[in-house]
């Protein structure tokens, strides 16, 4: 199968980029992701000192696994929430971006299959032990900006990525993306207001993102202070980046804002009720952290009552 059809075929299902990659084993990459969890910096997140061997070789996701696709999905919208309002990261802002992009990718494998009969694949979308950024620049399609997140040249970093590791093999793959186009910019590391950024690197237990969505102990106070108003995940250093300056807006209904659950103030979060949480989010990653997580993350100070 030529990389051309394949594309057109990924736009006309709605993805914005895809690129492939031949499958080969990610060692030096692993040796990476060894090194910050040895560091700690992978904080609370346990799952990321496991399935070592599985980020390394796609094959112990598909036998026999020869290509490895990866497509990026537009998810940048400009509109912004209302100022003093409880913050939520722009992924978030709409239907739950997992099984989004995962029906994409399955009705992209469908195609393959039709055309390549007998060929086997597996759909991921952050479901599994793969080293997303690694195989996105082996693919051709952006770099590691100093922010740790993807760039591509034309969409930025707001982008879903999504992979199909199949054994479906392609006449011609794409040239791996060389070198990174941060230069000497640093905005992102000076913009995070809790310095959790050093060039390429993130250290997870001062992160917004990890602990308005993952951490499961403590939110030490300090950081939710520094944090501002993000309740759940965080744009900041996102929002500094040069390459995310003039974006064109996705279009996708699925991932635009979920009506005035976006304008929801302090007081109508404090007050929430499950029952209510969980008719005004379904489907929404809010979910995933869940309402009483979501009301700690707004208590910026001790009340009189803690003490």
């Amino acid at each position: 199968m030529k990389l051309e059809v394949l594309k057109d075929i990924a736009q006309q299902i709605g993805f914005d980029a895809v690129g492939v990659a031949p499958a080969a084993l990610l060692s030096e990459d692993v040796e990476k992701v060894k090194k910050w969890v040895a560091e700690g910096k992978n904080a609370g997140m346990a799952y990321m000192e496991r399935n070592m061997e599985v980020r390394e070789d796609v094959n112990r996701l598909v036998e026999g696994a020869r290509s490895v696709i990866v497509t990026l999905t537009n998810y940048y919208n400009p509109w912004q929430q209302p100022p003093g309002i409880p913050k939520i990261a722009m992924y978030a802002r709409g239907k739950d971006y997992h099984q989004v992009v995962k029906d994409y990718l399955f009705a992209l494998l469908k195609e393959i299959q039709v055309r390549m009969p007998g060929e086997e694949g597996r759909c991921f979308v952050d479901s599994a032990p793969i080293l997303e950024h690694a195989w996105a620049k082996r693919a051709g399609l952006g770099w590691q900006g100093k922010n740790t997140l993807l760039i591509h040249k034309g969409l930025g970093s707001f982008c879903f990525i999504g992979i199909i590791v199949t054994t479906a093999l392609f006449e011609t793959y794409d040239t791996p993306f060389a070198g990174s186009f941060c230069g000497k910019c640093s905005r992102c590391i000076e913009a995070c207001p809790t310095g959790a950024l050093t060039a390429g690197n993130v250290d997870a237990k001062r992160c917004i993102s990890y602990h308005t969505i993952e951490n499961k102990e403590d939110y030490p106070m300090n950081l939710k202070q520094l944090a501002g108003d993000w309740i759940f995940g965080c744009d900041i250093c996102q929002v500094v980046c040069p390459w995310n300056m003039q974006l064109t807006a996705h279009c996708c209904p699925a991932f635009m804002p979920m009506g005035r659950n976006m304008e929801l103030n302090i007081d109508e979060w404090s007050n929430m009720t499950e029952q209510t949480f969980n008719v005004l989010f379904n489907g929404s990653p809010l979910k995933r952290a869940g309402l009483e997580h979501i009301k700690n993350n707004l208590k910026k100070s001790i009340l009189p009552d803690e003490i």
